[in-house]
């Protein structure tokens, strides 16, 4: 891994990593998933994406991820339109936007290595050869706490908290500039959730990742993001500064986000 930049305020001027304008999604039966979703992502910011089960985020995520494209609109990347038929732009796209799923156990290869797991994303992009694979992945290990030995371990060794360091380590081993977490605490007990939260806050400052947080959670959101955009049968309803929405919702469906899901203890 490469030395890590302190984390400035995102820059308004610069281009941003990922843009979604104006994006609609609908599935074969022409059942609408997304509908008028327009989002910017620009370098070390974190943005929230919340809403109830069915609100369109799994559908989100996977925009992007770049693993579906939208019915309607436009998804860019660095400004220009993620095209799946340029090979190079995509194998960049992969290494700058990575992710980290709710279910780190089903992630995980139960027949690999970690060392080979988290060294996985470097030799699929052909970024390194499996020795500098292997060295990188210690340095990934290191960066979120795991001890030197991990790497010779297999998934069914750690507990899931320990797993969920994994597959965040897998996730920066690129040194991506965009980190789409799914869910990332909520199949975690309440002191391990808080652990994670906290290094997902110290890997964004120390590499000053962008991030987008999905999540049914506000006050996960709260812990980590700035800005906020809330989702209810895929449409946007409300976006904007997440202090200010937790304090001052507009919509009465985010009231009810708020009033219904218990925020993390601080």
């Amino acid at each position: 891994m490469t030395d890590p930049q302190p984390l400035g305020a995102p820059d308004s001027g610069s281009v941003p990593i990922l843009e979604l304008e104006d994006v609609g999604f609908r599935y074969r039966s022409g059942t609408a998933a997304l509908e008028g979703v327009s989002l910017t992502i620009r370098t070390g910011e974190a943005v929230g994406i919340v809403g109830e089960s069915g609100a369109g985020k799994s559908t989100l995520l996977r925009l992007l991820l770049g693993l579906d494209r939208p019915t309607i609109g436009a998804v860019r990347f660095d400004g220009s339109p993620l095209d799946g038929r340029d090979r190079r732009r995509v194998r960049r796209f992969r290494a700058s936007v990575q992710a980290v799923f709710q279910d780190p156990y089903s992630s995980l290869d139960p027949r690999q290595r970690i060392d080979r797991i988290v060294g996985e994303p470097l030799r699929s992009l052909g970024l390194e050869d499996a020795s500098g694979a292997a060295r990188r992945a210690t340095a990934a290990l290191e960066a979120v706490g795991l001890p030197q030995d991990a790497g010779r371990r297999y998934p069914h060794e750690f507990s899931g908290g320990q797993r969920q360091r994994i597959a965040i380590a897998r996730a920066i081993v690129s040194n991506p500039r965009l980190l789409l977490a799914d869910e990332p605490v909520s199949a975690l007990d309440m002191t391990t959730r808080i652990q994670v939260i906290d290094l997902l806050a110290e890997l964004r400052e120390q590499y000053g990742l962008a991030l987008v947080l999905v999540s049914h959670d506000l006050g996960t959101v709260a812990a980590l993001c700035e800005r906020t955009l809330v989702l209810q049968g895929g449409r946007v309803v409300e976006a904007g500064d997440t202090a200010q929405i937790l304090h001052d919702p507009r919509e009465p469906y985010t009231r009810r986000l708020i009033s219904s899901i218990p925020r993390l203890p601080r």
